[in-house]
């Protein structure tokens, strides 16, 4: 579903160029439940916008789903994300002037999808909201606003979904039930769903831990009773 070869990011800075990602190298299956962990300032975000196509490396490439988005125009990624992506971000990012139902509609009715307020009701009630659906962000807990997220990174069936500290706003219980619901539609949907978190007692809830540090793969494993696959296997 998605592969990165040899991915290097850099940028200008005042000695030279800083390099925040340095020749990452992996694949992930579909269906997958990933979880990308590493401390501040490992490249962490830098990998995710790079693996979505929200920007392009200094070198190395991503392919999504076939498709090599470094060969694709900035109008095309932004098509093909429409098309088969799907966000969720720590911080919502529900448009505060619209109902939960609404907020789920939008991009289904951007999509001319004519069956948008069904798809997004049983969104809603699939996440456990359905009798919060009139209701306003402003009404709304931090968990049950970011199951509206969810709801709403669900709603275009995406064959990927990024989700960007998703648990970064909540409290701990809140956090393990929000990635439990993720879990939950990994499964019934089939879509692969990479989590970015810094928070590693979530991350084990994952397939599949990748750890950044200073923009290297130091550790790729399962998060069974399979040992650690060494980096040198997988960073180059």
């Amino acid at each position: 579903m998605l592969v990165a070869s040899n991915l290097q990011k850099e940028y200008p800075s005042g000695a030279g160029t800083l390099a925040v990602l340095k020749q990452v190298s992996f694949t992930i299956p579909q269906g997958s439940l990933v979880a990308i962990v590493g401390p501040s300032g490992s490249g962490k975000t830098t990998l995710l916008g790079l693996l979505a196509g929200l920007d392009v490396p200094s070198s190395g490439t991503v392919s999504l789903d076939g498709v090599e988005l470094n060969r694709l125009t900035e109008d095309e990624r932004a098509r093909l994300r429409g098309e088969k992506v799907g966000f969720i971000f720590q911080t919502f990012q529900l448009i505060p002037t619209l109902t939960a139902l609404e907020n789920v509609q939008v991009p289904l009715e951007l999509r001319g999808d004519f069956g948008a307020p069904e798809r997004a009701k049983m969104l809603l009630e699939h996440v456990g909201l359905g009798d919060r659906m009139d209701h306003f962000p402003s009404q709304l807990s931090g968990g049950e606003q970011q199951r509206v997220a969810i709801a709403r990174a669900f709603s275009n069936s995406p064959k990927i979904l990024f989700a960007d500290e998703p648990t970064g706003n909540l409290d701990g219980v809140t956090g393990a039930k929000i990635v439990e619901l993720l879990e939950s539609l990994n499964k019934s949907s089939g879509s692969t769903v990479v989590i970015v978190t810094h928070d590693l007692t979530l991350a084990e809830r994952a397939g599949r831990i990748i750890r950044l540090r200073d923009g290297d793969i130091v550790e790729d494993r399962t998060t069974s009773a399979t040992p650690p696959v060494p980096a040198s296997s997988t960073a180059r």
